[in-house]
């Protein structure tokens, strides 16, 4: 749709700044409802983006301001073309941040066992709490905690929304979520029930990952890798059998004394739960032990020795005792080998109290007795002592530093811990998805193939993460504010709980709480007796409401006329770094849903980078919170500092970009009064592209007409930091050039061009600030609006796009218009080398340029001389070089400098 040709005489303030606007047009567009959804359009007029919703713990920082301007520049641009944007705002709001931030700012903690208090109000409110250790938290019931965290996240979105109203975000205000929502609770609660009916979701006992500070189990996309420093500890184990142990030590294996067999461990204080030894299949050394016992140091446990291709020759002594459990590689073996399960660790992290049954001689009982109750690091003491003393410890321990899995919230590394949890089908263990009748695994890289990353590099990040998967998603955690398991459990009449008897509401019940509800057929005291039932008290992981965020945004189960109209969305914008959590989950959800993608196009952000070159983030104290840095630079410039950077890529935290991006705002706000206001006081501003019939002007929109394409082509293939970056290019040129050229035929204030060349100039100036203003609408939407509401009605914001195909008939040579400013850049340098103000006419100067820019700038010469203050002395030549491709001045004299102007 083109734009009208004849504009209103501007109403230009006396002085234009960017000061103030964050609050003028930000009230003006949601009294207007600017950005409103449309929902009388089709799916196929919705653009819908499927925003992330922050986690409400505290406050954003700088990297959220970086990122989610990336997603608005998006739907900005979109909604120019004529596209209805859905874009929502969710809340994360449950979870162990939650959790901890209420816990710190209330100074309370959760006693399951205590009843709720209707009255109750929390001994501290604010940075109180902060101070208080956990012991000397108050324990109170899990509904009272549950309020505390949904007043508080009530408190900590309204921060959030008006931060990102600051910064200028064109949300739907109206459409949002919460994902501790009852919506959201019936939506997650929903979509487990249906993936536990076809199979896709299932509980298990099992080892797993467990957090001992949170009391939580942890996924596999929840891990981090980090160095930890420990000894390398070499024990001596018993070999029986006295034949092999001969062979073993002609063979090399390090068998000492004729029967002992050693082996490396960091983690000593697990050898009661030691359940074999293993070395490579092909490890010659350890062959004739293959299917012999050692007795273990210390307890005197008799372990088998078995082979295992996952045993590493040439790392330590090339034999480890497998524990249940150490690590990843003991399940691993455990599993394969089916050993038996001898668990000494509580999920505490501290050791059993009984003393287990497989421990049989005096002596080791007394050992174990010695590290019952204990921490891992106080055992590991204890157990070392017991070794020096028997003489089982070879040598002295050696410092190493190994790696070791964290929860990527927790500061001590993980446990594994035995527990009964729910898991859901992520290709992580081999299964047919009967839907497809594909294996879930391949079809999942399938869809990530399908899928638009930008930048398609990310894709390899997926890929590379769906092969690796090692397990299926565990989705159970042991917390307290999240999305309830919809389940109840059966008790037999000898009062146990029957975990494979479950009881599930039907949909139309949802969202239920399994703690205080009541199934349906049973009464609340039947609760936890003999023939009643018990509720599942686990919640689910934050991810398994976050992968819902497309269904949950467009109105899956609760609006189905909505989510018609956005479903599947457009855009997934995230950070690069939850790919393997976010992004993936939430293909899989919607995958085994619908058997579908849920958007067509990833953009991924990179990371903010501090003065170290450091990535930022709250766990490292070296975030920078973003209000600030809007109120010091304004909210424009701040938005261009992010939307410099591209896709994919980590940029610099940068207060000088910002300084630049102010310069961007301020030159836009004045360079357009300057243009609009050509034509006198009270004159109508002509956009009629058929009024430019001068060649420099037709020049101009040549190049205005370019970058209109390149940016449009940019901003299509989300290359934002593209698009802006050519926009910008021009509109500098348009300012520093064009401008100076043509102001003196614009102004044409005592009739020296003839009325159609002032016309002409005055035209051309106009289309391309109207052009402009809208080019850099997504990226600066205050000022931008600002020069709108001088000559527009309406918001620029939901002005049609540019089109170069307006500017046809009227585009001229683009050629000139370089010509032109090279010959002024030369002109301008004799006068700056010379050391005289821009003012000092030329009484004479010659300007020589390359052949082919001669006639060009014989056209231009009445501006040229205008611009330069040569009127009447300008004299245009072929340069004698034939290799010369810029204009330079081949001789000059200089008049006297004008007196300055008073005032």
């Amino acid at each position: 749709m083109a734009m009208n040709t004849r504009a209103q005489a501007p109403r230009v303030p006396d002085r234009a700044a960017p000061e103030g606007l964050e609050a003028k047009w930000g009230e003006a567009w949601e009294s207007q409802g600017t950005y409103a959804f449309d929902r009388s359009a089709t799916r196929e007029q919705v653009y819908s983006i499927d925003t992330p919703p922050p986690t409400v713990s505290g406050s954003l920082h700088i990297g959220h301001v970086f990122s989610y301007t990336h997603t608005d520049v998006v739907a900005r641009y979109q909604r120019m073309t004529g596209k209805s944007v859905f874009y929502p705002m969710g809340w994360d709001d449950n979870g162990l941040p939650t959790e901890r931030r209420v816990q710190n700012y209330f100074g309370v903690r959760v006693d399951a066992t205590l009843p709720y208090d209707p009255d109750f109000e929390p001994p501290h409110v604010g940075g109180d709490g902060k101070s208080i250790k956990a012991r000397d938290q108050k324990p109170i019931s899990r509904k009272n905690f549950v309020e505390l965290c949904e007043r508080l996240t009530v408190e900590d979105e309204a921060q959030f929304e008006a931060l990102w109203r600051y910064l200028g975000l064109s949300v739907d205000w109206k459409q949002n979520y919460q994902t501790i929502g009852a919506r959201a609770r019936k939506v997650a609660q929903a979509a487990f029930l249906r993936n536990l009916a076809r199979g896709e979701a299932y509980q298990a006992e099992a080892p797993g990952l467990w957090d001992v500070t949170f009391q939580t189990a942890v996924a596999q996309a929840e891990l981090e890798s980090r160095e930890y420093p420990g000894f390398y500890h070499r024990l001596a184990f018993h070999i029986t059998d006295a034949e092999a142990a001969a062979k073993a030590a002609a063979a090399g294996a390090p068998v000492e004394d004729g029967a002992d067999v050693c082996i490396e461990t960091t983690r000593p204080e697990l050898l009661a739960a030691c359940v074999a030894l293993i070395a490579h299949p092909d490890d010659e050394r350890y062959k004739p032990l293959f299917g012999t016992t050692v007795a273990s140091p210390v307890y005197g446990v008799e372990v088998p020795i078995l082979p295992h291709p996952e045993a590493e020759m040439d790392k330590g002594a090339g034999i480890a005792m497998c524990c249940t459990f150490g690590d990843t590689t003991d399940i691993d073996w455990w599993r394969d080998l089916e050993l038996p399960l001898r668990a000494i660790l509580r999920k505490d992290g501290r050791i059993i109290t009984e003393t287990p049954e497989w421990i049989t001689t005096d002596a080791g009982r007394a050992a174990f007795e010695e590290i019952t109750g204990k921490t891992t690091f106080s055992a590991r003491e204890a157990v070392v002592a017991a070794l020096r003393e028997s003489g089982e410890l070879k040598g002295e321990p050696t410092k190493t530093m190994r790696q070791t899995n964290f929860f990527e919230k927790g500061d001590k590394p993980l446990e594994i811990v035995t527990s009964r949890q729910w898991y859901i089908r992520n290709g992580g263990r081999a299964w047919t998805n009967p839907a497809s009748g594909k294996d879930l695994n391949e079809e999942l890289i399938g869809r990530g193939r399908e899928l638009e990353f930008h930048p398609d590099f990310m894709r390899v990040r997926y890929e590379n993460w769906v092969k690796g998967l090692k397990g299926d998603w565990l989705v159970s955690r042991q917390r307290f504010f999240g999305v309830p398991f919809p389940l109840w459990y059966r008790v037999d009449a000898d009062g146990q709980v029957n975990y494979d008897d479950i009881i599930t509401p039907s949909e139309d019940q949802l969202p239920v709480d399994p703690s205080t509800d009541v199934p349906e057929g049973y009464t609340e005291d039947q609760r936890g007796v003999a023939g009643g039932f018990v509720g599942e008290l686990d919640i689910m992981d934050t991810w398994a409401t976050s992968s819902l965020s497309p269904q949950l945004a467009c109105g899956w189960l609760d609006d189905e006329d909505l989510f018609a109209r956005t479903y599947p969305m457009d855009l997934r914008p995230q950070g690069q770094d939850i790919i393997r959590t976010w992004l993936f989950s939430t293909v899989v959800r919607a995958n085994l849903e619908f058997g579908a993608l849920p958007w067509k196009h990833a953009g991924l952000s990179g990371w903010i980078l501090d003065s170290d070159h450091k990535k930022m983030s709250k766990s490292k104290g070296n975030v920078v919170t973003p209000m600030g840095i809007l109120e010091k630079y304004g909210s424009d410039a701040v938005r261009y500092w992010a939307a410099s950077a591209r896709l994919g890529l980590d940029a610099a935290f940068d207060e000088q970009q910002m300084k630049i991006g102010r310069r961007l705002a301020i030159k836009v706000l004045n360079a357009s009064k300057f243009a609009l206001t050509m034509g006198g006081e009270g004159a109508a501003i002509d956009l009629d592209p058929a009024l430019v019939t001068v060649p420099l002007d037709r020049s101009v929109l040549a190049a205005l007409a370019s970058v209109i394409d390149e940016a449009s082509a940019a901003l299509a293939s989300y290359e934002h930091s593209r698009a802006l970056e050519v926009t910008e290019s021009f509109f500098w040129t348009f300012c520093d050039d064009y401008l100076e050229l043509v102001k003196e035929r614009a102004y044409n204030r005592d009739g020296a061009w003839d009325e159609a060349a002032a016309a002409s100039a005055r035209a051309a100036l106009a289309i391309v600030i109207d052009n402009v203003v809208r080019l850099l609408a997504p990226y600066l939407p205050f000022v931008t609006e600002e020069v709108w509401s001088w000559y527009r009605e309406g918001s620029v914001h939901v002005a049609p796009w540019p089109l170069s195909s307006d500017l046809d008939g009227a585009q001229g040579d683009p050629s000139v218009l370089e010509a032109a400013s090279s010959a002024l850049i030369a002109l301008r340098r004799v006068k700056s080398e010379a050391k005289v103000s821009p003012r000092t006419p030329f009484l004479a100067v010659t300007v020589r340029a390359p052949q082919a820019q001669v006639e060009a700038l014989e056209s231009v010469k009445g501006d040229l001389e205008a611009a330069s203050k040569a009127v009447g002395a300008l004299t245009v030549a072929a340069s004698d070089d034939a290799e010369a491709t810029e204009a330079a001045v081949d001789s000059f004299e200089l008049g006297d400098a004008p007196a300055k102007r008073k005032g």
